[in-house]
């Protein structure tokens, strides 16, 4: 019987032929042998991953039946949510740094409340602006997004109670402070439950039908963002008409279709609406940042590191604001913002928005609050919420 080359004993003194590994059958090679140490420590991150997906349901539930001891309470508690992420950075040994161990368990507590019943929150739209991004850092993913058109609907929204929270715009580190949230804010019935500070980084971006030396002529963004890039503007592109828009995604939605036209908008914006970005981190301060504060209809409890914030009003005479708020030093409390706007009430009358350190159910807090009441022509208290944790 005849024998095949492959099957024939290798000649003495002949060069060994090297092995071929095995086929799979399907003409691929089989994969390399795992070596013991990796697949033992495979095993071992399967079988933490097996108690994790246990722990989690059990979490799940058991947050199911405290929603149902609950009741009709709201089913977002920012002070507790806050104390449980406090607590767990504390605890944490690492290696996992506490700003990601905190975006896990927002989305954990995320998924154990869209169970007992989906959020719904509403911000300035539509999707891909920098306020949708700061619904996610807040919220998780699993909340239903509701996009508006003005600062003015996202508040209506959540008043008439088609959304159970709003996201909106307070303050920039660079341009200041955005005037029509502190309007409505004067307005509303709504409280401050939350608050979040959002590092805002820049890109200008270009349509698909724009190659990279064609000439920018117009760059659409908000006011705010074209303010923030002001100085790279000015030298990179100084002959490009600015156009301000409503958000930073229609900026993007309108360069898309339009040749010759850029936008200044995140980079979640250029994917959403399939530009190119032709330039990252244009902001003239690196250390541009956004605070947000989250609107809704309940009050919040104390989380333990909390601001209070006001609008008040004095009377037009010497000395009057510093005496409106004495108190405050004189009860060991800190001011943390102060902010004028006219009171639109007569000529140069303003309203003076105010951030405090401390919640009022703390007794230095209430007395220097009870002092403030007393002394100012008109006071609101906009709400006490935790303090943004980095």
């Amino acid at each position: 019987m005849s024998t095949s080359r492959s099957e024939r004993p290798a000649q003495p003194g002949a060069a060994a032929t090297p092995s071929v590994p095995a086929s799979t059958g399907a003409g691929d090679v089989a994969p390399p042998a795992v070596p013991a140490a990796l697949a033992a420590l495979r095993g071992r991150v399967d079988a933490i991953d097996t108690q994790l997906l246990g722990l989690l349901n059990e979490r799940a539930r058991i947050a199911g039946e405290i929603g149902h001891l609950k009741g009709t309470g709201p089913v977002y508690r920012p002070d507790r949510e806050a104390q449980v992420l406090d607590r767990l950075s504390s605890a944490n040994a690492g290696p996992l740094p506490s700003s990601s161990l905190r975006r896990i368990f927002i989305e954990i507590m995320g998924a154990c409340r869209a169970i007992e019943a989906p959020l719904a929150v509403a911000y300035l739209g539509p999707a891909g602006t920098y306020s949708e991004e700061a619904v996610v850092r807040q919220f998780g993913t699993l909340v239903e997004r509701r996009a508006c058109v003005t600062f003015d609907e996202v508040f209506r929204e959540v008043e008439a109670g088609t959304a159970h929270y709003g996201v909106v715009p307070v303050e920039n580190s660079t341009e200041g402070a955005v005037g029509r949230t502190l309007d409505l804010l004067l307005a509303t019935p709504l409280s401050v439950t939350g608050e979040l500070l959002l590092p805002i980084h820049h890109c200008l971006m270009t349509g698909p039908g724009m190659a990279e030396g064609d000439p920018v002529r117009v760059v659409y963004s908000h006011s705010q963002s074209l303010g923030q890039c002001a100085r790279w503007l000015s030298r990179h592109l100084p002959e490009a008409r600015q156009v301000p828009v409503v958000s930073n995604a229609e900026a993007a939605r309108q360069a898309a279709s339009e040749p010759g036209a850029a936008a200044i908008a995140g980079r979640a914006a250029a994917e959403r609406y399939g530009l190119s970005v032709r330039h990252e981190n244009i902001e003239d301060e690196p250390q541009n940042t956004t605070r947000f504060l989250v609107i809704g209809r309940e009050h919040v409890a104390a989380s333990g590191r909390d601001k209070t914030s006001l609008v008040l009003a004095a009377k037009n005479e010497p000395g009057a604001v510093h005496g409106l708020l004495e108190p405050l030093a004189a009860n060991g409390v800190s001011m943390t913002r102060f902010e004028s706007r006219p009171a639109r009430t007569g000529r140069w009358e303003y309203m003076f928005f105010v951030d405090i350190e401390g919640h009022p159910s703390q007794p230095h807090v209430a007395r220097a609050l009870a002092e403030i009441e007393a002394r100012a022509t008109f006071v609101k208290r906009l709400g006490a919420y935790p303090a943004a944790r980095s």
